[in-house]
């Protein structure tokens, strides 16, 4: 039998639990990348909007 590292193999264990709830937060809270430029270009959209509707006092 071949003695373990107890520090390797605790931070092992960390690293392996750290990435499943990463996945899992991927998946809860992700969005796609067409997703959010989809949002990054409907924002642009309506801020431009709302400065064409500004009033400008000369």
């Amino acid at each position: 039998m071949k003695p373990i590292n107890l520090n390797q193999a605790r931070k092992a264990r960390a690293r392996t639990q750290a990435k499943a709830k990463a996945d899992e937060n991927v998946i809860r809270f992700g969005r796609s990348k067409a997703e959010r430029e989809l949002d990054a270009a409907q924002e642009e959209l309506a801020r431009k909007r709302h400065s064409e509707l500004k009033r400008e006092d000369e």
